[in-house]
């Protein structure tokens, strides 16, 4: 089996990169694909609808009218649900979203997400020594002399703060580091950049 490579971008020369076929040459399993996204995107949900029910709503605690003797139903309380302003019967509360999905899972799908990356030439490494400075401009060339099209993910290294910087405010492009990367904007993205430094971490989580 040949040998994955990535390009490297920003250096002063031309140069490719070897990729660990482990992690850069999985296989996609789309059915763990969707399964990891739909657990991540659930992840980020609130959870915090919720209505009101008779025993929260305020007011009507005493009975509104005698029990007997006026022609009307009986009620204990005009906070029940089908009156104006009560509470809300079956009411939504909090709730998690949560869904579980095995480590032995996650790291596949990242790794097969990655491969297909890899496979269709949309990944490539990029030399963080090259942004001594934030720099926008910088980054915008990058991204122009490389080709690709957007949406962009970039995965730096925390310690990179000129490369998140450069690239954090551009349209179109998420910037990330491997601690927090995900399966869902891999997926998203049309292409991925990966800083040399972030490289090793991000072998790690996906193997």
């Amino acid at each position: 089996m040949a040998a994955l490579k990535a390009p490297v971008l920003g250096g002063d020369a031309k140069k490719d990169a070897t990729l660990e076929a482990a992690v850069f040459g999985a296989e996609l399993k789309r059915h763990l694909v969707h399964e990891v996204v739909r657990a991540e995107l659930n992840a980020h949900r609130a959870g915090t609808r919720g209505a009101k029910t008779r025993g929260l709503v305020a007011g009507g605690r005493a009975k509104p009218w005698r029990q007997k003797g006026t022609g009307r139903a009986r009620q204990g309380t005009i906070r029940a649900p089908h009156f104006t302003g009560g509470g809300v019967a079956f009411a939504p509360g909090m709730r998690s979203f949560e869904v579980k999905v095995n480590r032995k899972a996650r790291r596949a799908a990242l790794a097969g997400a990655l491969s297909n990356h890899v496979g269709n030439q949309t990944l490539a490494l990029v030399d963080g020594s090259a942004f001594e400075t934030p720099s926008t401009k910088q980054a915008i060339a990058l991204i122009d002399g490389w080709g690709k099209e957007t949406p962009l993910v970039v995965v730096a290294h925390e310690d990179e703060e000129a490369l998140i910087k450069s690239f954090r405010n551009l349209e179109r492009v998420l910037v990330t580091v491997p601690s927090e990367l995900e399966v869902a904007p891999i997926v998203w993205a049309r292409s991925v950049l990966v800083s040399e430094a972030a490289l090793p971490l991000v072998e790690g989580k996906a193997s």
